[in-house]
């Protein structure tokens, strides 16, 4: 810890953060926590990099400018990527250097290292974040003009010239060449041998002029290119050699080949693409039936929006950005699960309508089709069907252009890839802390702590998941302090994943830290990191996924933190802390460590020292304590500040001017009345208020498993061989009613409804 040299005379310039960034060393710290406790090595800025921008397409080719260290302009750069793969570097004329960043199979955080002396000795450092193809902005990468057009080339009525453009600037070279790339994947799928690769097929346009836009009328592609239809275009300057890697470029989106395809295609496309489907139909025969193993669906709209720890909007499916489904007609909103699936690593979507229903692909084309490779890609990366983006390109979205799009044999792609429907669906618990503190638990409770100190949120042995919050006083209009506490940061982790910390900073900004460094959003605001996904919203609403499938949104709100945390049902007898034992019983939510347990309705006192006995211990804390301030009030100090004696029972006083403003803000609210009175300020209550009614909106739509009101899927029903049916709702109290065409007579029943035991009422309907 940084206590350790925090409080003793340091002879800082006998350490050196070369090869160290990220170590404490016995006399100063290389620790990113070290600049603001004011204890760094001398040549920490030297060794330990900033760079600028800090992130990238996994596709590579961006220069990026390292910040803070200035180098001899005959120095030799070499950039060196997980201690592997080298790229050259190169010093400007203002004596900064640029790496370029490369090609890899993978996204998150890269650690990198940079060499002066032509590769002998690696002494720089820092990290560099890859991210999937399609979360980089347009405007870095080369723009397909009318790009429907272009994966539609050769199709009827689909000819004419190509335009590509492009940001000139972005490449400092007064000539480019652009390049075709196609991506493969070699060997046995599922096995050992499964490679993946992108390689170089051919230059389109040598040395012509970098002025940002091209038009040409495409030829089909030589030889044995043309059986390449799934790939990418590359620019880069024509001073290097073609098809060399690493080296500064501007990508294209990836897409379908349809303009370079050979002869066979354009001289009958439909016919070209149904072979291609009835093989990709056969070859599928052959694969693992990844459907057993991916998780079903949310039965509505409602749920699907709540469970933000295992589902996130589906980008091509939007409901905040208008609805523009174009793959899902008649859906309003699409989304994707966050994990992909344990053994096949495969993913879930899932759509539904205007009325919030779930739509099937066995009633309608816009229902929602699972991938056999999940379109983010899934840790450990690099290999088959892990690749982001390009792997479920490979499987599912080729294979759509040739049986849906480029062909008329959809049938043969919905067998494949159906909807799920939510049958065995369960929804995660919520359970929420904000305001003054108040805590509502996994199991309906509700109570105020107003301890001052660092303490168990969560805790559960099943995947080591650790919640602790951090509560500071809070303060009247004034600046004198009130005697109650709200919730000023939450630190998390789940096994052996990344940490995450959301705090106030001094300055009430909100701060959002990932292994003790302050995370930057302005270029990205989705992150794939170690065991979890982080995402801010420009707002600043911050969702933290693990890969257990459990979720945290934090806010800032008025000063303090709200905290919302969903567990999956399997955590069911597996949690402690604040937050209580979630099992659906409420006796025992007030457990203390030693397994004693206060009754429910224990006085605020009782509870208080319930919420005492959960400080966090010594040594298990995960806080950063990167100031004087943090130092002295929550690393040496008490865990739970014992001398900290807040309101029990806020006074209400008639003649109190105050208190006719709260009753019109708050109107029966309790939470929301105790935080006006104990702060002075009606923002507090004001937020507070809205917090709880999130969260019983938030409960409602995820009723658990004992309320009658849950939702009951029956599972798909087909029409009867030669009728018709009317509906496309399977939850409960939907009735479905079945017609037989002309000339046929119905037997069996003619309406069945769907029944609280998760059955269809009546007989199949024959014609």
């Amino acid at each position: 810890f940084a206590s350790v040299i925090y409080n003793k005379p340091l002879n800082r310039a006998q350490d050196s953060c070369s090869e160290r960034c990220g170590e404490l060393l016995s006399n100063c710290s290389c620790k990113v926590t070290c600049q603001s406790l004011g204890i760094c090595c001398l040549d920490y800025k030297e060794f330990c990099l900033q760079i600028s921008p800090y992130s990238g397409s996994l596709m590579g080719g961006k220069d990026f400018l390292i910040e803070n260290t200035a180098f001899n302009v005959s120095s030799v750069l070499t950039c060196r990527f997980k201690q592997k793969i080298k790229t050259s570097g190169y010093i400007a004329k203002d004596g900064k250097a640029h790496c370029i960043s490369p090609l890899l199979y993978e996204t998150g955080f890269i650690p990198f290292e940079v060499s002066i002396d032509d590769g002998l000795t690696f002494p720089y450092s820092g990290t560099w974040l890859s991210v999937h193809h399609s979360k980089v902005s347009d405007k870095e990468k080369c723009t397909l003009v009318n790009e429907t057009k272009w994966q539609y080339y050769g199709t009827t009525n689909t000819d004419g010239n190509l335009t590509l453009t492009w940001t000139h600037q972005a490449l400092a070279a007064t000539h480019v060449n652009i390049e075709v790339w196609g991506y493969h994947e070699t060997g046995d799928s599922y096995s050992e041998n499964w490679l993946a690769e992108w390689k170089y097929l051919y230059t389109l346009a040598r040395e012509i002029p970098n002025n940002g836009k091209l038009s040409f009328i495409p030829v089909h592609a030589e030889g044995n290119y043309s059986t390449w239809d799934f790939g990418i275009l590359r620019i880069t300057p024509s001073s290097y050699s073609e098809g060399q890697s690493n080296i500064p470029s501007i990508w294209s989106n990836e897409h379908a080949l349809a303009w370079h395809l050979g002869k066979d295609f354009r001289n009958d496309p439909n016919a070209w693409a149904t072979s291609k489907c009835i093989e990709w139909d056969r070859k599928e025969e052959n694969l693992p039936n990844f459907m057993e193993e991916i998780a079903d669906c949310p039965c509505t709209l409602a749920q699907a929006r709540a469970d933000t720890g295992r589902f996130h909007t589906d980008y091509g499916c939007d409901i905040e950005k208008g609805s523009v489904c174009t793959y899902h007609p008649g859906a309003v909103h699409c989304v994707r699960a966050i994990q992909a699936s344990p053994q096949y690593a495969a993913g879930q979507q899932c759509c539904y309508d205007s009325t919030g229903a779930q739509i099937l692909t066995h009633d309608s084309t816009g229902g929602s089709t699972p991938d056999r490779g999940h379109d983010w890609g899934s840790p450990p990366f690099m290999k088959p069907p892990r690749i982001p983006g390009f792997s479920h390109w490979l499987y599912d979205v080729i294979s759509f252009y040739y049986c849906c799009l480029w062909s008329d044999n959809c049938h043969f792609y919905m067998k494949r890839r159906p909807s799920s429907d939510c049958r065995t669906y369960h929804p995660p618990r919520a359970a929420s802390v904000f305001g003054d503190p108040h805590f509502l638990t996994f199991d309906g409770l509700n109570f105020t702590f107003n301890g001052q100190g660092e303490y168990v949120l969560v805790e559960s042995d099943l995947t080591s998941l650790r919640v602790h919050g951090r509560t500071q006083q809070a303060h009247f209009p004034n600046g004198t302090g009130a005697q109650g506490t709200g919730l000023s940061a939450v630190v998390m982790q789940e096994n052996n994943s990344d940490v995450i910390e959301v705090r106030y900073s001094e300055d009430l900004k909100l701060e959002v830290l990932l292994n003790q460094k302050v995370v930057n959003f302005s270029e990205q605001t989705w992150m794939d990191l170690k065991g979890l996904f982080l995402f801010s919203t420009p707002d600043q609403n911050i969702t933290v996924m693990f890969s257990s499938g459990s979720g945290m949104e934090i806010r800032g709100n008025g000063g303090f933190l709200t905290l919302t945390v969903l567990l999956p049902e399997k955590f069911t007898n597996h949690t402690q802390g604040l937050l209580g034992v979630m099992n659906g019983n409420t006796e025992d939510e007030y457990t203390f460590r030693n397994k004693t347990i206060i009754p429910v309705h224990a006085s605020p006192q009782q509870l208080f020292e319930f919420g005492a006995n959960w400080a966090i211990e010594n040594g298990t804390s995960l806080f950063t304590y990167d100031t004087e301030f943090l130092l002295n009030n929550f690393f040496y100090g008490e865990k739970h500040n014992a001398s900290f004696l807040p309101v029990f029972f806020p006074y209400e006083d008639p003649a109190d001017p105050l208190v006719e403003e709260m009753t019109l803000l708050c109107d029966s609210d309790p939470f929301c009345r105790f935080d006006v009175l104990t702060t002075r300020t009606l923002q507090v209550g004001s937020s507070t208020r809205l917090s709880h009614q999130n969260h019983k909106m938030l409960v409602e739509y995820l009723k658990p498993d004992t309320s009658l009101s849950l939702v009951i899927s029956c599972g798909w029903l087909d029409h009867p061989v030669n009728g018709r049916k009317n509906g496309t709702s399977y939850l409960l109290g939907s009735s479905i009613n079945f017609i037989c065409n002309q000339g046929y007579e119905l037997t069996g029943s003619k309406e069945r409804i769907c029944q609280v035991s998760g059955m269809w009422s009546g007989d199949t309907p024959i014609c």
